[in-house]
């Protein structure tokens, strides 16, 4: 393997990595805004203790989340010198300051206030406290923003001239909301919210099984369950719109999400196929007539470009073929898990204790399935921009490092293990959470109200 391709795993997996953390916090730090609202608005005791106690407990989650996600993203971030030097010297002009706006607009807001989330309650006052979990909540979406106007141009480049051979700025306002950026900016979001609700909806769920369940895991399992419920109908949609913009502006990655070779008019959805790049044909096809152009033209004879359209523009397309096809297969589980799982819910009146075990084990075995889709997700994304580094400007063999790939090969493999270290502490650590939740909260005297414990005393101890 030469060094560019080794430079691009180290880069695919650290991206891998990274992701796995800001598709829970992003739609995280708005649910335990929901949790504090609830908490507030609650007129029974009992029901804002269990308010406060989901709010405490997923707060710490989100703690742990934003660490590794941090940590995560500041590796990466030093890839760009280590690895791509050429991207800095060419697009820095451009990068750079998006780059910067995301540590001062997010990063500050989140780090600043999330102490205050953990070790503040009762400290502060009750407002001041909200106000933080706000500006902690908004800090995550400010994060997404930057993060996927920066990648969105590297997508489809606009409001830029190039100098010398160095990219600049000339109009920031079509940087940011260059063509794509709003499709990605909502199909991000939403896959947080289906993340993040799978996960509630996991950990709840593992607790009921292992009967470790606070009172308050039926109102998160229920959250969750919600979310994920109107999420995945919504991340269909805006799947869609982001697929027709993908059509137009980059032809190249459709044709090898659908294994097109040839243009064809009445293109059919192939279900399964391996596509052989060396050969330019699919082996093993099996194919819905006419349903890619349905689809994508709105139209059963509608046209779309083939990869023979491209030569040596296009992406690979065995991967971005396959991690479509298991987004979307999540997507679809992910849809019918939660309707079915709501319908459930309703029937039994709205109480969990009914809900059967099996169901609950599905939706525990469904804890990561966010991730999933996620990656996969991500994957069609950025393999599908190949061979470019900015889409039909900057090829990614133009900026890669002279580093010897032996050297590279080494990092890489230290990488992908203290990464596999990472992951497998943070599930311990999730999953030891789940097992040990916090029974003993504490509430403050002036305002707790009756039978809710009073400052310093634990649950059960009362003056």
């Amino acid at each position: 393997m030469d060094a560019v391709f080794l430079a691009r795993m180290q880069f695919a997996a650290n991206i891998t990595f990274h992701i796995l953390f800001p598709s829970i916090s992003i739609a995280l730090g708005w649910v335990l805004l929901f949790f504090r609202f609830k908490h507030l608005r609650a007129a029974d005791p009992q029901h804002k203790l269990e308010w406060l106690r989901a709010y405490r407990q997923w707060t710490k989650v989100f703690a742990l989340t934003f660490a590794l996600g941090v940590v995560s993203g500041v590796t990466m971030s030093f890839q760009f010198g280590t690895n791509w030097p050429g991207y800095m010297e060419r697009v820095g002009n451009i990068a750079g300051p998006l780059l910067g706006y995301e540590v001062l607009t997010a990063f500050f807001l989140e780090a600043g206030f999330l102490g205050v989330m953990l070790f503040g309650h009762r400290r502060v006052g009750e407002m001041v406290h909200l106000g933080a979990t706000v500006l902690v909540a908004f800090g995550t979406l400010m994060s997404a923003f930057w993060i996927l106007a920066l990648n969105s141009w590297m997508q489809t480049p606009a409001g830029y001239e190039i100098v010398g051979g160095q990219f600049h700025a000339r109009n920031w306002l079509e940087i940011v909301f260059n063509p794509s950026f709003p499709y990605r900016l909502v199909h991000m979001i939403l896959a947080s919210a289906l993340t993040c609700a799978f996960l509630l909806m996991g950990v709840s769920a593992w607790q009921l099984l292992k009967g470790v369940a606070m009172d308050t895991a039926p109102r998160v399992l229920r959250t969750g369950l919600i979310l994920a419920a109107l999420a995945a109908p919504a991340q269909m949609v805006a799947g869609d719109f982001h697929g027709l913009n993908t059509l137009k502006h980059q032809p190249q990655k459709i044709a090898a999400v659908e294994g097109i070779w040839e243009t064809t008019r009445g293109a059919p959805l192939l279900l399964f196929a391996i596509p052989d790049d060396a050969a330019r044909m699919n082996h093993f096809e099996l194919a819905v007539p006419k349903l890619a152009s349905l689809i994508l033209r709105h139209d059963p004879d509608g046209e779309l470009k083939g990869l023979n359209e491209f030569p040596s523009a296009h992406p690979p397309v065995l991967p971005v073929f396959w991690s479509f096809r298991i987004m979307v297969g999540t997507g679809i589980l992910m849809l019918l898990v939660s309707w079915v799982g709501l319908w459930w819910h309703w029937r039994d009146g709205w109480d969990f204790a009914k809900m059967p075990r099996p169901m609950l084990g599905i939706f525990a075995v469904m804890t990561f399935a966010g991730w999933v889709a996620t990656i996969a997700g991500w994957y069609v994304t950025e393999i599908g921009r190949q061979p470019f580094i900015v889409s039909g400007l900057v090829r990614t063999a133009e900026v890669a490092s002279r580093v010897p790939a032996s050297s590279i090969a080494v990092t890489f493999s230290v990488y992908v293990a203290l990464y596999l270290a990472l992951l497998a502490a943070y599930i311990g650590v999730l999953k030891y959470l789940a097992e040990t939740a916090d029974k003993k909260p504490y509430a403050s005297a002036s305002t707790a109200a009756p039978g809710e414990p009073k400052p310093y005393q634990r649950e059960g101890e009362f003056a």
